[in-house]
């Protein structure tokens, strides 16, 4: 487009930023920034915010800052695009102090930023604000909202408050996978395997195709409540009736599953015949195992 002489617009600039930050390509995205400054463009709210959201999800957070200080105003994306990308560099209590910070200055938050929110909340085991953003979400009218119920419902199973979970969960006026997948991953994550396979089943008769993370959670909860019959009915099940392929995670969770059974044997088997390179993660679940049940053996045989 350059080379043939056609200036780019804002619209050009933020569709080549978003494809950026698609790939976190961190270099390119400069190269473009300065094209920008160069263009006059970068007091543009919208290139800003862009460009806002590029840094931060290439994990530069000084650089986005840098953008965000300079903006001459900054609307709800923007303010959200920093929550968000704080929180994906693991700073959820600096997403906090943005959104206080935002609230402030005025700008009203949206679903995405509530569910950015919530995110930073359950990544600090953060409960009680938590509890405060929940009542914020109510005042403005968004605990209908599926995504905002999602991540409700996983902020509350991740802070360990199980009854909140699923008062919100049960109050959701519409349910889809990933709603029922936060519900799953609480059972899962507090040992509860049989309550697991009942919402598996309810999920079901609802209608709604399950998807490689429910299975991952269906798993992990049989492996924490012992259920070696169910988990591997399930992982058969997964791919023969659902079609959905087996990926590492799977194969990690059966591991867990058969080394806390016992099944030493069969886990090691599994292990070496995985069809692809196995991660720390599932020598770990495999080494654990051995010393759960005292097999020295083959824990020097799998640590080498």
């Amino acid at each position: 487009m350059q080379q043939e002489g056609v200036q780019p617009n804002s619209i050009t600039f933020v569709g080549v930023i978003n494809a950026c930050a698609n790939i976190e390509a961190l270099e390119e995205g400069k190269h473009v920034h300065e094209k920008i400054i160069e263009s006059g463009w970068d007091t543009d709210v919208f290139v800003g915010s862009s460009l806002v959201d590029m840094y931060a999800k290439c994990g530069s957070l000084e650089d986005a800052w840098r953008v965000f200080k300079k903006m001459p105003s900054r609307d709800v994306v923007t303010w959200t695009t920093m929550i968000l990308g704080h929180v994906k560099c693991g700073h959820g209590q600096k997403a906090l102090e943005l959104f206080r910070q935002m609230q402030q200055e005025s700008v009203q938050p949206n679903s995405v930023t509530f569910v950015g929110v919530l995110n930073a909340c359950a990544s600090m085991i953060a409960l009680e604000e938590g509890r405060c953003v929940h009542q914020q979400i109510i005042q403005s009218g968004f605990e209908s909202d599926v995504f905002v119920g999602t991540s409700l419902v996983d902020m509350f199973a991740k802070c360990a408050s199980n009854e909140d979970a699923w008062s919100v969960f049960n109050k959701m006026p519409s349910r889809n996978v990933v709603s029922w997948n936060a519900i799953l991953g609480a059972c899962a994550m507090h040992g509860h395997g049989k309550e697991a396979l009942k919402h598996f089943e309810r999920m079901c008769e609802e209608g709604i195709q399950p998807d490689d993370v429910t299975f991952v959670c269906l798993l992990s909860a049989c492996s924490h409540a012992g259920l070696v019959d169910e988990g591997l009915h399930l992982y058969a099940s997964m791919t023969k009736d659902y079609m959905i392929p087996a990926k590492l995670e799977h194969h990690t969770c059966m591991l867990d599953l058969l080394g806390r059974a016992g099944h030493l044997q069969e886990a090691e088997n599994m292990l070496m015949a995985m069809p692809f390179e196995p991660q720390v993660a599932a020598w770990m679940a495999l080494l654990g195992a051995c010393r759960i049940h005292g097999n020295v053996e083959m824990a020097e045989r799998i640590a080498k």
